[in-house]
């Protein structure tokens, strides 16, 4: 093939498109109209495009329930909403618990044969709240050939309002068995460890 060659294609012969020819009366349009297009359309389509009938109505609950897919998926979020915050404001979700007055929070961390207690204490009623020696005994929830080794700690409560204690048990066990004792109360909780 020369360079004044150009390449043809096999079936160069064959013409791909129909030729324009104004003599048989074909009219190419090469122009969009609406108006035209509208007036073969079916009503509901030219109700449309009519723009005195277009009024914008703001609705905030009709396009979540539009169809039975979304409504399905809209009342179920809702009924997971109100079971979530049923379940929370019960205090099934709460790992607080309340003593004189005192709002405790209670984590476990475990560390080598060993575990760290975080006990946080917050006051929840001012007047009321306890302030002074308070007893901890934590013990393993099943002791190995049924003897159960009990750790025994003291602290004490002051008035502040935040106050965060810290002190370690010479056991590793996933689940412990705590009782904080003050002059008055004692309470009991099971911890896990992470």
């Amino acid at each position: 093939m020369t360079d004044d060659e150009t390449p043809k294609r096999p079936n160069a012969n064959y013409e791909l498109s129909k030729p324009y020819n104004e003599r048989e009366g074909e009219k190419l349009n090469f122009h969009y109209s609406r108006e035209h297009r509208l007036a073969n359309a079916p009503q509901s389509v030219r109700d449309l495009y009519n723009k005195e009938n277009q009024t914008v109505k703001f609705s905030l609950l009709k396009p979540l329930v539009a169809d039975k897919p979304r409504a399905m998926l809209f009342f179920s979020i809702i009924v997971l909403c109100v079971i979530i915050i049923t379940v929370s404001l019960l205090g099934f979700l709460d790992n607080n618990h309340s003593l004189d007055g005192n709002k405790l929070m209670i984590k476990g961390t475990g560390f080598e044969d060993t575990t760290i207690i975080v006990l946080r204490k917050t006051v929840s009623n001012k007047n009321q709240s306890y302030s002074g020696a308070v007893d901890i005994a934590v013990s393993e929830v099943s002791g190995e050939n049924g003897d159960y080794t009990v750790f025994y700690h003291r602290i004490f409560f002051t008035m502040e309002p935040d106050e965060e204690y810290r002190f370690i048990v010479p056991f590793n066990s996933p689940q412990l068995v705590m009782v904080i004792q003050t002059e008055k109360n004692a309470l009991k909780i099971p911890l896990k460890v992470d």
